[in-house]
């Protein structure tokens, strides 16, 4: 049976505008902001090896889909999140769904990562793809939500738009038929702009996408995604932060922020669309400053010393503790400093016979701070959660 959308016959104008038209010092600070951020990302960015990069990505990534659940309103714990990266789940029903979801989360984040998002981050075919992607992974059971009329359940196929009106909190959202048409004007206007408007309407594209709500479900994840990729390709973030971290540190303030957005014109000067423009750049000041917060927050703990030092402590304990045999510090710090270490270089930088450097590369691998693709490869820095607050502290809630 053919489904049909409903058209209400809303103007498009409902949304406008998608960046605030604001006074020319406004404006200019918001410049300024994304300037910042492109400059601050790319530096930090540029300092790190490849091979830590990528290593601090995979906990990134973790961080991302925890924070992004606090702000679903779901607490589910980052070794949780892990061990689902890793096909480890729990007995209990509910617990069980989040880890399934949380997975989701990490492997189209990684997707998105590594570079596989063809389409530009607000059109149309990459939020279809990104929600398409993520609903893909989840089991049957956990395609269907409650639709507010007694035990009816609607199904949500992955990448495919709402067929029926959606409340979210105060706000209603538009037709569904609006809805299609909504991202499509925002596709059109995003894929125009110039460098600096690219990097606000990860900002300012966020709210609007929340406005539209084109999805029945995960739209929050979508949103939080689409802007992530917008910003990776913009600015170049390489996946080494998370502005949901940020978001979900100042929840309270975030949600006054969308509420504000979601309002309309407070007269003559405030833009010329039928939502408040100056509430649009305040919400894009809020999340660019956030964003700029959240690279100086993983650069000072990435500062190359302060983090040889804390794993170097903690490398001193477990020698103590005789979980590693002695003499690894040289490995460690040759893999701090360079990124990875070739395991035939481990007998030359610890004097030890063959023997002995493979009973410390095993005795590494078992600790988890490093990692191996494979048996013979080279051997890379790793940031398991169970070390996160040791080596990445105030990543996670109560480091």
């Amino acid at each position: 049976m053919k489904t049909t959308t409903r058209d209400d016959g809303e103007s498009i104008a409902l949304f406008e505008p998608l960046i605030g038209s604001v006074d020319t010092a406004s404006r200019a600070k918001l410049n300024d902001l994304a300037l910042t951020l492109a400059e601050k990302s790319a530096a930090f960015s540029a300092s790190l090896p490849a091979a830590i990069s990528n290593s601090l990505g995979d906990i990134v990534r973790i961080a991302d889909c925890h924070y992004s659940n606090l702000i679903e309103g779901h607490n589910i714990q980052p070794i949780d999140i892990e061990r689902a990266v890793h096909d480890g789940y729990s007995d209990a029903v509910k617990a069980h769904d989040l880890q399934l979801e949380a997975r989701a989360h990490v492997i189209v984040q990684k997707w998105i990562d590594d570079g596989s998002l063809a389409a530009a981050p607000f059109s149309t075919d990459a939020i279809g793809e990104v929600h398409k992607r993520f609903r893909e992974l989840l089991p049957s059971e956990l395609l269907s939500i409650e639709d507010g009329k007694g035990d009816e359940k609607s199904l949500v196929g992955p990448g495919a738009m709402k067929t029926r009106h959606v409340n979210v909190g105060r706000h209603v959202a538009i037709s569904c038929d609006l809805a299609q048409r909504s991202l499509s004007s925002m596709a059109e206007s995003y894929t125009s702009a110039g460098r600096i408007d690219r990097i606000l309407i990860a900002a300012c594209g966020y709210h609007r996408f929340f406005w539209v709500h084109p999805f029945l479900h995960g739209d929050g994840r979508v949103a939080r995604l689409v802007s992530y990729a917008a910003l990776r390709s913009e600015i170049s973030t390489r996946g080494l932060w998370s502005v949901a971290r940020g978001l979900a540190g100042r929840q309270r303030e975030y949600a006054t922020h969308i509420r504000s957005s979601n309002g309309p014109r407070q007269g003559s000067r405030d833009g010329r669309g039928l939502l408040s423009a100056d509430a649009l750049s305040d919400f894009a000041k809020f999340f660019l400053e956030t964003c700029i917060e959240q690279v100086d927050f993983m650069s000072g703990l990435m500062e190359p010393h302060k983090l040889r030092d804390r794993m170097l402590t903690w490398m001193h304990e477990e020698v103590r503790a005789g979980t590693l045999p002695p003499r690894v510090d040289a490995v460690l710090t040759a893999i701090l400093y360079r990124g990875e270490l070739d395991r035939a270089e481990i007998v030359a930088l610890t004097g030890t016979s063959e023997r002995s450097a493979e009973r410390l590369s095993a005795a590494l691998l078992r600790s988890g701070v490093v990692q191996t693709e494979r048996s013979r490869t080279s051997l890379k820095l790793a940031f398991p959660v169970a070390l996160a607050r040791r080596f990445l502290t105030g990543l996670f809630p109560h480091d």
